[in-house]
């Protein structure tokens, strides 16, 4: 339909969460918390793979990116949404908010990767341990990275164009902290049809395949690990995998809630919330799952700290 009397907004207002004063000090405080741990977490991985040469083998590389996309993704959400709740106005020019939803589509898809790039490693590694350092090979693993970023950047793009389709003339105020599609899908006044189509095709052919890699990895493994004999080597060989099954399902659990869930009037709270335990909340826990489980990650952590 022709929008021949609409402006082109230059600015949207993000909801955010309350407009309680008391309430957003006690959000700030936390998601400030929040935020530094995750800086620091993500950061002291990246470190102590680098620094650690027993920690340099394609597990531990596919690691240190997934804890690099955690920390440019927290960076590029969080610092915009504390400033938001110690200020009035809640403001983000329509620039800003372009080059937050490529970087948001960018490396959230990177990160699906990833994830799913991780689970092929423990496959190969269970299931076909005499192949792996063929299969994961430093230049494999180099491509497995690559093809991630790749694939992110195709998402960036595609949301990015899917956006510039848009108008937004009778409304500007975004029900979300931060600019995402779906909630500029459902605020513009313009024709959504294409914006739907790439929605949907980025979903289907990303998020869907990623998925399909990681059930099928997990099948392959769950199948290998009940045909091991001994309940010692049962359990060594799902340790190795605990760590990450625990990431996947914070990550998807929290992503389908919000984006398969029917939106309403009582459901934007949740979905609010949903959406911070995947944008804030798991590149935090991320960094803290792995250390923690990880038997690797905390002998070379030792080392480092007694070294020095």
């Amino acid at each position: 339909m022709a929008q021949s009397n609409c402006t082109q907004v230059t600015e949207f207002s993000l909801a955010g969460f309350t407009e309680d004063p008391v309430t957003q000090v006690n959000l700030f405080l936390l998601f400030l918390l929040t935020y530094l741990v995750t800086m620091l977490g993500n950061l002291d991985i990246i470190i102590l793979i680098r620094a650690s040469p027993h920690l340099h083998s394609p597990m531990y590389y596919f690691l240190g990116n997934l804890a690099f996309v955690d920390l440019c993704s927290s960076t590029f959400v969080t610092p915009k949404m504390l400033v938001d709740l110690m200020s009035e106005k809640k403001n983000i020019a329509y620039a800003g908010c372009v080059t937050q939803l490529f970087l948001f589509d960018l490396l959230g898809i990177s990160e699906s990767f990833l994830l799913a790039s991780m689970a092929y490693d423990r496959y190969v590694a269970i299931c076909h341990p005499l192949l792996y350092p063929l299969v994961l090979s430093p230049k494999r693993c180099f491509q497995l990275v690559a093809g991630s970023y790749l694939m992110g950047l195709t998402n960036g793009v595609g949301q990015t164009i899917s956006m510039s389709t848009l108008s937004f003339c009778s409304s500007s105020t975004i029900d979300l902290f931060f600019c995402d599609i779906a909630p500029l899908i459902s605020l513009s006044t313009s024709d959504t049809t294409l914006s739907h189509i790439i929605l949907t095709t980025a979903a289907s052919l990303f998020g869907v395949s990623c998925i399909l890699v990681i059930l099928l990895s997990y099948a392959a493994i769950i199948t290998t690990i009940l045909s091991i004999n001994s309940a010692e080597g049962k359990r060594k060989a799902f340790s190795t995998c605990t760590s990450h099954l625990i990431v996947v399902s914070i990550l998807y659990g929290a992503s389908f809630f919000t984006y398969l869930n029917p939106s309403s009037e009582s459901s934007r709270g949740a979905d609010k919330w949903a959406v911070v335990l995947y944008t804030v909340v798991t590149p935090m826990l991320n960094p803290l799952i792995y250390s923690l489980r990880n038997k690797e990650v905390k002998e070379a952590l030792r080392k480092l700290m007694t070294s020095k």
